[in-house]
This record gives structure tokens, sequence and C-alpha cells, in this order.
């Protein structure tokens, strides 16, 4: 029996995130009978560490409890899970155990996690994510501790699995001294359709709550960060002659980012642009994804964007930022745009009058593209092998 340990979600059952969804397919999907899987839950509330472990998806689900300690919560979180399975491994006497850690967090102590691993017989495994010290949420220090941090996880790693070619290319030639030994495992998708009616109540409330109609309106989905391009996306498409919305999913506050956004845009005096809140149902949200006439894409950091894979597996017309991560995905399944001044505007104009048979053909690419690269039965077999084959 392989058994993996994996650190670094926030837990499982999903309820949100990239890295919960991915662990969610993994355990559910899985297809050898000589894989247990092992996962870090994360619990900030010691009433709730009872039962400390629990089973989800036929996986080991241990629970790890992080008191509030600000911004180094997520460093306690790694390095406590770490040590708990390490503990696990000596009390079950596992042999040559994997140790799959989800992100760049723990550098500082890589070195001493790997050795006391290799002593059981084990290797340690990183997925880098994207380039988290390039985020604008981070302050200086922050972003200088990630890229640290990110050096000494590379070095010291067996095994990076980079979800993204650029990010391996970038992992490659970066830190070429320490000779890194790196694999390539996209993120996967769900290319199945929602199951709401086109004229299901929930939806036609939530469209008339906004005075939004089907096909009529471009969409954003993401989160609420500087690096998204929030500011050239609503620039443009105030400038562009489109009659449709621009509707904004996503986690807004009224934040200094926001009230910045405003300042320096006036979204606010254009009715085409409706910032709607989140949408937490998966269904209704799919839908909209379905319904919307086309998808803007403005992620600029990180390597395959859960985000973008749902955007071209529901969206037909996709209109994409275009840096390398996100031409990887899309292809030629999609339209891409810069931050040059009426880049995206004209390209939301062109959009306007492609004819229908247009729109299908670029949807058809899109969903190729998902089901070809990125299907979750696809990448959770390509975990496995390489998994069993350690």
């Amino acid at each position: 029996m392989k058994h993996i340990f994996i650190v670094g979600s926030k837990g499982i059952p999903a309820n949100y995130g990239g890295y919960e969804t991915f662990l969610e397919y993994l355990t559910k999907g899985k297809q050898s009978n000589e894989i247990k899987y092992h996962v870090a839950c994360k619990v900030t509330d010691k009433k709730k560490m009872m039962p400390q472990r629990f089973e989800h998806n036929n996986a080991d689900c241990f629970k790890v409890y992080v008191p509030n300690i600000g911004p180094a919560q997520a460093i306690y979180y790694d390095v406590a899970a770490l040590n708990q399975s390490i503990k696990y491994v000596k009390e079950h006497q596992i042999e040559k155990p994997i140790f799959y850690i989800l992100a760049c967090r723990i550098g500082p102590f890589m070195n001493s996690i790997v050795r006391r691993v290799h002593a059981l017989g084990g290797v340690v495994y990183v997925n880098p994510d994207g380039h988290e010290w390039l985020r604008a949420k981070w302050s200086k220090p922050v972003r200088s501790y990630w890229k640290y941090s990110e050096g000494l996880m590379v070095k010291h790693a067996d095994l990076l699995i980079c979800d993204s070619k650029n990010i391996e290319k970038y992992i490659q030639s970066s830190y070429k001294k320490y000779q890194p030994k790196t694999t390539f495992i996209a993120y996967g998708a769900d290319v199945k359709k929602s199951q709401l009616a086109d004229d299901n109540p929930k939806l036609i409330n939530w469209f008339n709550k906004f005075s939004i109609k089907a096909n009529n309106y471009y969409l954003i989905v993401g989160r609420f960060v500087p690096e998204n391009n929030y500011e050239t996306m609503i620039r443009e498409f105030m400038a562009s002659n489109t009659k449709k919305d621009l509707v904004i999913i996503t986690n807004v506050e009224r934040n200094h980012f926001y009230d910045e956004l405003k300042e320096k845009t006036h979204f606010e005096n254009d009715p085409r642009i409706k910032f709607v809140g989140t949408v937490y149902d998966a269904e209704l949200l799919a839908k909209i994804r379905e319904l919307a006439y086309g998808y803007l894409h403005g992620h600029s950091v990180g390597g395959t964007n859960p985000s973008l894979l749902e955007a071209l597996a529901s969206t037909k017309l996709n209109l994409l930022y275009d840096v390398g991560f996100n031409r990887e995905v899309g292809e030629d399944g999609a339209l891409y745009w810069s931050k040059t001044k009426q880049s995206l505007s004209q390209l939301i104009n062109s959009s306007d009058i492609l004819t229908k048979e247009e729109i299908c053909l670029f949807g058809r690419k899109s969903d190729k593209r998902v089901i070809d690269n990125y299907s979750w039965e696809r990448i959770v077999d390509a975990y496995e092998t390489q998994f069993l084959n350690r």
C-alpha cells in the first residue's frame, strides 16, 4: 500500500479554493486500491477537533488545530501537519511514505523536514503553485519571504509537481543551480453542464435581481485583487461600444482597492458595470457562465487557473489576458488581449459582431481543450501513476 500524506490545503470536504477542490476530486476519483490518502484539515476552533480523524471519500482526514497567530497561521499549519504525519508514519510503521506539500510556505523548515522524511524511507513532493511572491495583496516583506521560501522548497524537494508548463519552465530556469526534478500534471475541470433549466426560478430570480438578460452580458469571476487586472477590464469595457452588461462575480468589499478602482475609472457612472457579489451555488454559477455572451479573464499570476478552466468548459466565447499561463490553457479556443490601450475594448467590439457559428466554433474548441487535457479523470490518473511509480 502506498501512503500519501497531503499537506497545505484547508482540507476536505471542499467548500472553496483550488487546492481543496483538487483534493476532493483526487480522493473521490481514486482508481487504485494500492493508494491510501491522508489529508490534513485545518481547524481554528478547538471545539471542532473531535473526532480528530475521520473518513471522507475513503481518505483518512486528520484535523490540525491552528491558533489565531495572524499571517503566520499558514506556516504553523503546514509544519504542524507534517509533524503529525511523520509521527503517524512512525507509529504505524509505514514504509516509503510520500509527503505532498501544496504551496511554498515553509522553506526555512524544509531542510529539517526532508531529512526526517528521508530517515523514514520517504520522499517529499511539492506543488509550487503560482508566483505567490508577485501577488499585490502581500506587503513587500511578505513577498520577500515568499520568494525566499520558494527557493528553499525547490532546493530540498525530491520532486516538484507543476500544474502549468510555464511554471515548470520558471522553476527550471530560475533555480537551475539546484537542478530541480520537476514534472507537469495540470489542474482539472469538470466539463458537465449545469442541471438548471433556462427557466429555473432560482436563475430567473437572480437575473431579475440585477436586471441581467441571458446572452446579453460579459462575465468576470475571480478574486478581487489587483493582479487579476480589474482596472484594465473595467476601463476597457467602459471604452467599448457594447450594449451588453459587464457582470462581475467576486468577493468585493468596500475596501481600499474598490475605492481606488472607483476613483480611477468612475465605473459607478456606467450602468453596464454590475458588481453582483459572490455566487456559492455551484449549479447556479455554472448556468450563469453558460448563459454569458462572453467571459473576460484577467489573471496574470499563477499556473493553471481553476476559474479559467471552468470558463472554457462553460462559456463559448472567452477573452483572455495574453500571458503564458492563459495562452497555454486556452490555445486556439479563446481570444486574447493585452494591457495596451484599446486592445480589450476593440476585442469586445469585434466580439459583439461575431456570428453564432463563429461563437459556437470557439465553444467547441474550448470544450475540446478541457476534455482532452484537463478532465479530472486524466489528472487523477496522472497523479496515481506518479505516486505508484515512486
